[in-house]
């Protein structure tokens, strides 16, 4: 079963990861985890190889009623109340992955990156899916495009869903004080406050959030937020 979760992760959104090492991810390192490219979907598609290349300018708020009873983003209550369960205190300036693998913001961060942090939170243990996100950014189910739209969108970065390549071309170039984005044509992921926000990640250890760093191959495009 977790050999199919990670053969999923690897066909939609950029691959499997060999050789994961462990320990907080520094934004400007690029160490630790391989990602394969792959065709990634073309933001505002169907999950199917005939997506439309127009990107989606929908809301993070919008929710289908026929939809409720499907897996939804948690609420922030529901995060705040957990990270309280876990009894781990916010660090001054990295932020803090708790066993259930939810992110503490650092008491320092801006507030554009608390948003991103608790918007990260709200997705992070949802599904993989690929094209989820592209249709509206409050979905079901994610892929890595989609994870990196929604969270950005909550931190008002980002208008509209993009393509993973797309992001190559996102904010300003190069790493971040906060955050650093990684995307290549195949695939995107982030590194936020030192933590790693990544559907891959998801398939390996059932969270996006993640401590292990990655290993971009020299393939990927750094990113950042302009002034973060």
């Amino acid at each position: 079963m977790i050999l199919a979760v990670l053969a999923a992760a690897a066909a939609g959104c950029g691959g499997l990861q060999q050789g994961a090492n462990p320990g907080n991810a520094n934004q400007s390192q690029i160490a630790g985890e391989a990602h394969p490219q792959v065709v990634e979907p073309v933001a505002g598609g169907s999950p199917t190889p005939a997506a439309s290349d127009q990107a989606a300018d929908v809301s993070v708020s919008s929710s289908s009623p026929s939809r409720q009873a499907e897996p939804q983003p948690i609420s922030n209550a529901e995060v705040r109340e957990e990270l309280a369960q876990s009894g781990i205190s916010a660090n001054p300036d990295v932020a803090t992955l708790t066993p259930g693998g939810l992110a503490v913001a650092p008491v320092g961060a801006p507030p554009a990156v608390q948003a991103i942090i608790n918007a990260g939170n709200e997705i992070a243990r949802l599904q993989y899916l690929w094209g989820g996100g592209h249709g509206a950014f409050e979905d079901t189910a994610y892929d890595c495009s989609g994870s990196v739209s929604f969270v950005l969108a909550a931190a008002h970065l980002l208008n509209a869903t993009e393509t993973s390549g797309e992001f190559m071309s996102y904010g300003d170039p190069g790493p971040g004080k906060w955050v650093t984005i990684f995307a290549s044509n195949g695939h995107v992921y982030m590194y936020v406050a030192g933590l790693r926000f990544d559907t891959v990640a998801l398939a390996e250890y059932g969270s996006r959030w993640t401590n292990h760093s990655a290993d971009d191959g020299g393939t990927f495009v750094a990113r950042h937020p302009a002034g973060l």
